[in-house]
């Protein structure tokens, strides 16, 4: 269930966000409050905000140093800001800070309702976005694209890599399927692809590897062995080379991001 955390030291303020919200979830949103910025980031220390609905002016910490300190965290919630002052230096930076609405009070719970819809519209696209940016690996996104271009050996090679990927093909190997040179074959491949042989062929192992691990429950051995690899071990080792994390923390990141989105 996802959650909306209201931060509000005023207390009728924060109780009547808290009401207007529970009527409008009917359910479907825990809701939950602080006082201050600095209870909201004890509170987000032990547990996970999707939304955080927060006032401008608070002791100790404000509205805006609570969002530019959320901004820092890895799964950062979007952000409604409340304030009883309509000052534009604030409303700006609200907005340079990613916040998706600046609300004046006294708040009209029509508008309060649809910017928590837009705020969790939005959510949902960052999360589709941030999915996309962990299984899509840019580089070969953009051999992808430019596939028109390549001639017609390259062609081939791009495609007889992608049937033979889950066996120990080198390029002598596709060299020799083309009948061509396997120096002349890598000059022409880097030139252009614009990645080496080598590169290239690590990357589309490895993004077969997260394609497996985001879209089924095989094992990392059979995951392994699938995208290229004889051993387990040395597919772990560039895996985390690749994208900095093992298979198996990958495959977790990507269920949290799926989580969060439903």
């Amino acid at each position: 269930m996802k959650t909306i955390l209201i931060v509000d030291d005023e207390p009728r303020t924060r109780e009547g966000v808290r009401k207007v919200l529970e009527s409008w979830s009917a359910g479907r949103y825990q809701i939950t409050t602080s006082s201050s910025a600095v209870e909201a980031l004890e509170w987000l220390n032990e547990n996970e905000a999707n939304l955080v609905v927060t006032d401008i002016r608070m002791p100790e910490i404000n509205g805006l140093e609570l969002v530019e300190r959320l901004r820092a965290r890895q799964h950062p919630p979007v952000v409604i800001v409340i304030s009883g002052h309509p000052q534009f230096d604030y409303a700006h930076k609200a907005l340079q800070f990613g916040v998706i609405e600046y609300l004046l009070k006294p708040l009209d719970k029509k508008k309060l309702v649809e910017a928590v819809e837009l705020a969790f519209r939005k959510e949902e696209e960052l999360n589709r976005i941030e999915r996309m940016e962990r299984l899509v690996d840019t580089k070969l996104l953009e051999t992808t694209e430019q596939e028109t271009q390549y001639s017609a050996p390259v062609k081939e090679a791009i495609q007889y890599l992608d049937e033979h990927l889950h066996e120990p093909v080198t390029m002598r190997d596709i060299a020799d399927h083309l009948h061509m040179n396997a120096s002349y074959f890598s000059v022409l491949f880097k030139e252009q692809i614009g990645l080496t042989f080598s590169d290239y062929l690590t990357r589309r192992r490895v993004q077969r590897a997260k394609e497996l691990l985001t879209n089924t429950r095989l094992s990392i051995n059979e995951i392994a062995e699938k995208a290229g690899y004889q051993t387990a071990k040395y597919f772990v080792k560039v895996f985390r080379s690749h994208e900095g994390v093992s298979p198996g923390q990958y495959r977790k990141n990507v269920s949290h991001a799926e989580e969060t989105i439903q």
